[in-house]
């Protein structure tokens, strides 16, 4: 196999870090606002939940549909078609009326990011099979970077230019400009996937499966903390507007430095050691965050939650977008579908049990599946 030059490899590699950093910021600046979007309908903690299901949906709709289309015309296609369209989604959603209308909007959110997290994990796996080594952690750190500035800005317009208008139109018109410094420098791969034979749907095999669990309990804890920390910081502990988004910003802080560190622990500690390492290391954090009253302590344990997750969905993305025995694309969607599965029907989950007692009680059912993520990892 023939890999291109040095230069072209780092152009690739940039523009790759660049979409997983827009995905990260556009999916913090959304996530931040769901305690205005919820006030601005009248949802409750379970409506809210309803909502966030239809971004499952929208996702789960898509990642089968979007490992097919890279069969057929390769992950750059895919990747600047769902780019685009997710920054431009953002736009849509403060000018809104009724909770119909929503619903269809976070549908196609969610259908758009679901995309988009196939299509620049396929790209990144690319990069990492042109540099022969492990870097997917490092394209994974930018989507946490991408997060914490996302949560950071968000604060920003909470403080500063609290109108969810102004907010959604800047982040989202800033993202289309960044697209197009993208788009040019991503991996054309539409010729391999034309000649590939894995034009058809596959259902997981039994690898699959495995490493789709364990990709479903860590992203169900990612997305429940990135959906419910700053209500939780708001809500319950009664925090500021403005102080409740930093809580989501230092997880994604840790978690971006674990991220940058990850592809060298991998190579120290092996990937079943790190993976019961990282994963005790997050149910410890996130039950020590739950435990107290204080918005500074919970500060302490979701920094650790940050860090434990971090080089978990990198494993298991890398060892499905190399695996052999499927074709380009198809083994990622297969993973990603089942890893975002928990990503996306974990907060729903956490909102309906928020109204049957509280939202402290719903988050530490994701403490109880970051044990069992500890127990799988063991088994790996």
């Amino acid at each position: 196999m023939t890999f291109p030059d040095a230069p072209t490899m780092r152009r690739n590699r940039f523009s790759v870090s660049l979409t997983f950093f827009i995905c990260g910021f556009i999916y913090a600046n959304w996530s931040t606002r769901l305690p205005r979007i919820q006030d601005t309908f009248a949802l409750s903690n379970s409506h809210l939940g309803l909502v966030l299901l239809c971004v499952a949906v929208g996702s789960l709709c898509a990642m089968p549909l979007t490992g097919w289309l890279i069969s057929k015309k390769g992950s750059k296609l895919t990747a600047v078609i769902s780019l685009v369209s997710f920054s431009l989604i953002l736009i849509v959603i403060p000018f809104l009326d009724v909770t119909w209308q929503l619903v269809v909007a976070f549908y196609w959110l969610g259908f758009f990011m679901g995309s988009l997290d196939v299509s620049m994990n396929a790209q990144a796996v690319l990069v990492e099979q042109r540099y022969q080594k492990p870097i997917l952690s490092s394209f994974h750190a930018f989507f946490s970077v991408g997060v914490m500035i996302g949560a950071l800005s968000s604060s920003f317009f909470a403080k500063y230019l609290d109108t969810l208008q102004a907010h959604f139109v800047i982040v989202s018109l800033l993202c289309v400009g960044l697209s197009l410094v993208v788009i040019p420098l991503l991996i054309d791969d539409s010729d391999a996937a034309q000649s590939s034979e894995g034009s058809h749907f596959l259902l997981p095999n039994k690898s699959m499966v495995w490493l789709g669990i364990i990709a479903f309990c860590a992203m169900l804890a990612e997305g429940s903390i990135a959906d419910w920390s700053t209500n939780y910081l708001e809500n319950s502990l009664k925090t500021h507007a403005y102080i409740a988004p930093i809580g989501l910003s230092i997880f994604s802080g840790t978690m971006t430095i674990g991220r940058f560190l990850g592809d060298k622990a991998r190579a120290y500690f092996g990937d079943n050691k790190l993976l019961i390492m990282s994963s005790l290391m997050a149910t410890v954090g996130l039950f020590f965050a739950l435990a107290f009253n204080s918005y500074w302590l919970f500060f302490v344990g979701i920094s650790a939650v940050g860090l434990g997750l971090a080089t978990v969905v990198p494993i298991v993305f890398s060892q499905a977008g190399n695996n052999k025995n499927l074709p380009p694309g198809i083994g990622l969607a297969m993973v990603t579908t089942l890893g975002y599965l928990g990503f996306l029907v974990g907060p729903p989950i956490i909102g309906f049990l928020a109204d049957w007692q509280d939202l402290r009680f719903g988050l530490f059912f994701v403490v109880f599946l970051l044990a069992v993520l500890s127990v799988l990892s063991k088994f790996k």
